[in-house]
């Protein structure tokens, strides 16, 4: 933005009558900054799922619309604009999943990424995790993918691979860098009009609860740190919770008195899924 040049006026200062004089403090007082914790305030329009939201998680197979769900989680990168409209349509929230921890050899845009931002694996065939460090390499590239879940549609973003730092990585990553990455992923998705949600990486949750408005955690329950979630659905903001290994009789009651919004899912994450019965 082009500074303005404020014009000096030398001389005597003019008198100002009364009236103008108490429209000029009122106004000043009006325009006063508030004071700031340093997090992201909520965007007008931005959307924010309220804890209890019920929601479907689906990143392969065909894309079935009409499981009973009133949010969808999809591959940003598989499911196209239309696709995204459909579930519009039908009344649907939709959370773009795209991975911004790790390297995927199977994106359009892989050889984007240099070889010196690639660690060791993260687990998943043809992954790697990512040098956080290097936000300089990284910022533009999720940039350009944020805004394509935006051009397409999308309501918010789910950014996986975010704790890198508690795995071997390749790299000496810290918790300090990993807020700082964790933050900038949270800013870029609000630049682009987007809600984003934490994934996993509980240890933060207390310094990171009010960048990001919801949260996504997998197997709290089989290891025994659903508690720690709680700062988010005491801010008024939607846990989305699965189990892989667990009956649904073993962790539904917990989730209901968290206030987590869980289901039990196949780790190939398809269309099917268990929802927690309603309370007795």
């Amino acid at each position: 933005m082009r500074e303005l040049m404020a014009t000096r006026v030398t001389g005597r200062p003019a008198v100002l009558p009364v009236t103008v004089l108490i429209l000029l403090a009122v106004l000043a007082g009006c325009t006063s900054a508030p004071e700031s914790d340093g997090a992201a305030p909520p965007a007008r329009g931005r959307w924010q799922p309220a804890p209890g939201t019920d929601w479907q998680w689906q990143l392969s197979g065909r894309l079935d619309t009409a499981v009973d769900a009133p949010v969808y989680d999809i591959d940003g990168f598989d499911r196209d604009a239309a696709q995204v409209a459909g579930l519009h349509r039908k009344g649907r929230k939709v959370i773009c999943y795209l991975s911004t921890g790790a390297w995927e050899e199977f994106r359009p845009d892989a050889d984007d990424f240099p070889a010196a931002v690639l660690g060791r694996s993260n687990g998943w065939a043809g992954e790697r995790w990512l040098d956080i460090r290097r936000t300089e390499v990284l910022e533009p590239l999720m940039e350009t993918r944020i805004a394509m879940c935006a051009k397409k549609g999308f309501d918010a973003v789910e950014p996986d691979n975010m704790d890198g730092y508690r795995n071997r990585t390749g790299f000496p990553l810290t918790a300090a860098h990993q807020l700082r990455y964790n933050r900038l992923i949270a800013r870029v998705a609000h630049r682009h009009g987007l809600a984003v949600g934490l994934k996993n990486d509980l240890p933060q949750i207390p310094q990171l609860v009010g960048d990001f408005d919801f949260a996504v955690n997998e197997q709290c329950a089989q290891y025994e740190e659903c508690e720690e979630l709680t700062p988010f659905v005491k801010a008024g903001k939607a846990v989305f919770h699965v189990e892989y290994e667990l009956p649904v009789a073993r962790f539904c009651g917990e989730s209901r008195r968290l206030g987590l919004s869980s289901l039990l899912k196949k780790y190939e994450l398809g269309v099917w899924r268990e929802k927690c019965p309603a309370a007795a």
